[in-house]
């Protein structure tokens, strides 16, 4: 029988998308529909602690209730992503009398519309369709995917990786662009049979697993909802002894400030091998997107890099900051967005200059990214002025202030 779905691209910048639910479902399709350019808006009692934060950084609309009937009026386009199939039901029926073709997860030949197995290499973006034969679509896409990161084209994947099953892999996802991740970190997550993924984690690559990949939300939000990390340790064990392939898709690099080396403690001690895929860290990349070089000849032979978790005079810190402000190169802050205050006034008493250029990236990578210069005596303010949040990166000395255009 042939399929009956006509598979289109839509435009859908600026359009109003609702999405009802924020379970899993959502956190896999939302950020394709952000990237997308979509206006989007979430209906939905509760939602995972990751697409908390979308909303929190005003990617989307939260409206935190139970669908309600008019919910669909002037929208483009909707998902129907709810845990109760009565529901989904009521929104795919309004959304027939609204004339907005509606995906319902639960139950894909019931709504007007399916979402396509999709995937994206470099500027192609392609998606593979199999009426009720969602698997099929998923490996096809997946061999395409394979094909393509390996030069080369094949028909099938294999389910694992060799030397991989039953383990763990350690993914460093990169900044936050798709695009960054590695090829191998890419071969490895198209193989997965669970994925536990980091709120900065590159999320959109979680719309390319297929149906039957397990998603764990191990987002981390800066003061708010977290996993700890004996629940992440724990998680991984366990699934690796059920037999499955678990990739554990962390941002940046795992061995920076990622608490990798202590998930490949706890599976070591609990005899699960681990393969170890280095990421790009965001420590060098996120300031690199913004034409920042941590390094440069002639003006900095030294860059240190520093987490700002702990603000400086806490009897916690083990950085020295007045010996920081004594350095002439560059200082990389990260995660120092919420205490940028304090960090900023330790330099200048430990004798950094005021006029220190200083740059702040935020969403480094993403479409989203924003590029805040200033300098040391007034970056504080600056940055609370623009309403600058986390994820940033916070650079320090004389290459915050070089400009491309200049020659040196």
């Amino acid at each position: 029988m042939d399929d009956p779905h006509y598979l289109s691209g839509l435009d859908l910048t600026g359009r109003r998308v609702v999405v009802f639910g924020g379970g899993s479902v959502a956190q896999r399709r939302l950020p394709r529909l952000i990237s997308a350019g979509a206006r989007v808006e979430l209906v939905s009692p509760h939602t995972t602690p990751s697409v908390q934060g979308m909303a929190d950084a005003g990617e989307l609309v939260w409206h935190q209730r139970r669908y309600a009937e008019g919910d669909l009026r002037a929208a483009w386009y909707a998902l129907a992503c709810t845990n109760d199939p009565a529901t989904n039901a009521e929104i795919c029926a309004e959304a027939e009398r609204e004339r907005v073709f509606c995906v319902r997860a639960d139950e894909g030949e019931s709504g007007s519309a399916v979402t396509p197995a999709t995937g994206r290499h470099g500027g192609l973006l392609f998606g593979v369709l199999s009426g009720g034969e969602p698997l099929r679509s998923a490996a096809v896409r997946d061999a395409m995917l394979d094909g393509l990161h390996a030069g080369t084209i094949e028909d099938g994947r294999r389910p694992h990786p060799e030397g991989t099953l039953p383990g763990v892999a350690l993914v460093g996802g990169g900044p936050g662009d798709p695009d960054l991740i590695t090829v191998r970190a890419r071969r490895l997550l198209s193989r997965a049979d669970v994925v536990v993924v980091d709120r900065l984690g590159p999320r959109d690559l979680l719309d390319e697993l297929a149906p039957e990949v397990e998603v764990v939300d191990a987002a981390k939000i800066p003061y708010g909802r977290a996993a700890s990390q004996d629940v992440i340790n724990r998680t991984l064990v366990e699934k690796a002894k059920e037999g499955k392939f678990v990739v554990r898709l962390k941002g940046g690099d795992p061995y920076l400030f990622g608490r990798g080396f202590e998930e490949v403690q706890a599976c070591a001690e609990a005899g699960v091998p681990v393969t170890m895929v280095p990421g790009i860290t965001s420590a060098f990349a996120v300031p690199a997107a913004a034409d920042v070089p941590v390094t440069h000849r002639g003006v900095a032979h030294e860059v240190v890099v520093v987490s700002g978790h702990v603000a400086p005079g806490d009897e916690r810190s083990l950085v020295d900051w007045s010996l920081l402000a004594r350095m002439r190169g560059t200082i990389v802050l990260m995660m120092g967005v919420e205490r940028l205050p304090k960090f900023a006034a330790a330099l200048l008493e430990g004798g950094r200059p005021g006029d220190t250029p200083v740059a702040v990236v935020e969403d480094g990578t993403m479409r989203t990214q924003r590029v805040l210069r200033s300098t040391l005596a007034s970056v504080a303010e600056e940055a609370a002025a623009a309403g600058v949040r986390p994820p940033a990166v916070i650079v320090f000395g004389p290459v915050a202030g070089l400009d491309r255009n200049q020659a040196g």
